[in-house]
């Protein structure tokens, strides 16, 4: 063999030596842990949508551990690199219970419950999405009278036990008297209490129904349904998947952008940034939908004016 041919060879075995090792080298897994009900959930699918954006996938570079809100301890004893925690219950727990970096979603205001002195400047360990209720609901109420010109007493849902969402009750309060509307206020604590709800509207039938969303309202939804078509009453809720599940109409953040941010949040997380230097995010696009079958079902004939605004029209 020629002496050229030889350092050829020897040089590409060198530099073949290196390669192959970074080509077996295992890609680093990142470890999220998520507080409260994000997982199996409706918000399941925009949250793995929002990490699949910044490049993590599972069983790729990405392993997820799931607890409610009551076991963070067990949450963190699984070290995780992040935690995100989705409700109000989920938020405080990981604010009093650990230093690890959070990201929060649905929990509310976070100034107004207490999370964060300020929007701009979280500090501690915490970040995430904040509430825009004082924002949304005024649309929310225009919507709803748009849709029933008559409407004078809106019944409101939500959750009592949860302060943010009394915080996001009492904005949509302020909406509807804002517009002349009277509110019938229907707190529930417990499954039960719906029952109760729905025997307080039948004493002083309301025009309209609006459900604050939270996890007790949510996995309750169908009952409102029923009661709604059994009445003819119209309902407004806050997340398009709730009128997929046979809801008449909503109008709230739009959960891919929503999720797609806390990814992004996540991700800047895991690249080194801290959450105090990482200000809560507001969203900033809405949807609009509309179900056919459930205004069909209340005997009502939608405005044409509602259907071309609509974001998604189900059939």
């Amino acid at each position: 063999m020629k002496r050229r041919d030889l350092i050829r060879l020897a040089v590409g075995t060198v530099l073949a030596q290196p390669l192959r090792a970074f080509a077996q080298a295992p890609a680093k897994v990142y470890r999220i842990g998520l507080l409260g009900p994000l997982k199996g959930g409706p918000f399941d699918e925009p949250l793995m949508r929002g990490l699949a954006q910044h490049g993590y996938a599972l069983n790729r570079n990405l392993a997820i551990e799931q607890r409610p809100a009551p076991a963070l301890a067990e949450l963190v004893a699984s070290q995780p690199d992040v935690i995100i925690a989705g409700g109000y219950a989920a938020a405080v727990a990981v604010k009093q219970g650990t230093t690890l970096p959070a990201v929060v979603f649905s929990a509310g205001d976070p100034v107004g419950i207490g999370l964060v002195e300020s929007l701009a400047r979280p500090g501690g360990h915490l970040t995430g999405i904040s509430d825009v209720s004082v924002e949304v609901t005024p649309k929310r109420m225009q919507l709803l009278k748009e849709f029933a010109p008559n409407l004078r007493r809106v019944a409101m849902l939500w959750n009592a036990d949860d302060p943010a969402m009394t915080l996001r009750y009492r904005a949509s309060e302020a909406g509807a008297k804002a517009l002349d509307i009277n509110v019938q206020a229907l707190g529930v604590r417990e499954p039960a209490d719906f029952d109760q709800a729905f025997s307080a509207m039948m004493q002083d039938m309301p025009d309209a129904i609006l459900m604050v969303s939270d996890p007790l309202t949510n996995l309750n939804r169908k009952r409102v349904f029923e009661f709604a078509t059994a009445h003819r009453l119209p309902g407004i809720y806050e997340y398009d998947f709730i009128v997929r599940d046979g809801g008449l109409m909503s109008y709230g953040l739009d959960l891919d952008e929503a999720f797609d941010r806390v990814a992004d949040l996540v991700d800047r997380i895991l690249k080194g940034a801290k959450p105090a230097d990482l200000p809560f995010e507001q969203p900033t696009r809405f949807r609009f939908a509309i179900n056919l079958n459930a205004a069909k079902s209340i005997g009502v004939e939608p405005p044409a004016s509602l259907l071309a605004r609509a974001d998604e029209v189900i059939e």
